[in-house]
């Protein structure tokens, strides 16, 4: 599924346009980045995603072809965690399952 699909997707289930929808979309990601990029907080969808901006410390690490040793410095990254209900939903092969809670919004 690429974006123009998960936007036709969302358009029908949410009974709107898929411009509407598509600007939902867009906001949502334009939010995360935003939060991401500020590394000051975790931004979550409980039971379902979780987004936080997290630093790999600098380390040494080595040339696979010639095995010489290289310094890798310090980076920033995306640490994107999956929740209780996004597994359930991927083990059950579609919709979450009974067990799990039902959404709180």
């Amino acid at each position: 599924m690429n974006k123009s699909d998960l936007i036709a997707a969302m358009a029908e289930r949410a009974g709107t346009s898929n411009k509407d929808a598509g600007d939902c979309l867009d906001a949502f990601m334009d939010v995360v980045a935003d939060v991401v990029a500020a590394g000051e907080e975790k931004l979550s969808i409980t039971g379902w995603l979780s987004f936080e901006q997290v630093t790999r410390s600098a380390r040494m690490g080595r040339n696979p072809q010639t095995g010489e040793a290289l310094h890798v410095p310090a980076t920033k990254a995306c640490k994107v965690s999956v929740g209780s209900k996004l597994k359930a939903a991927a083990k059950s092969g579609g919709a979450p399952a009974a067990e799990a809670p039902a959404s709180s919004w």
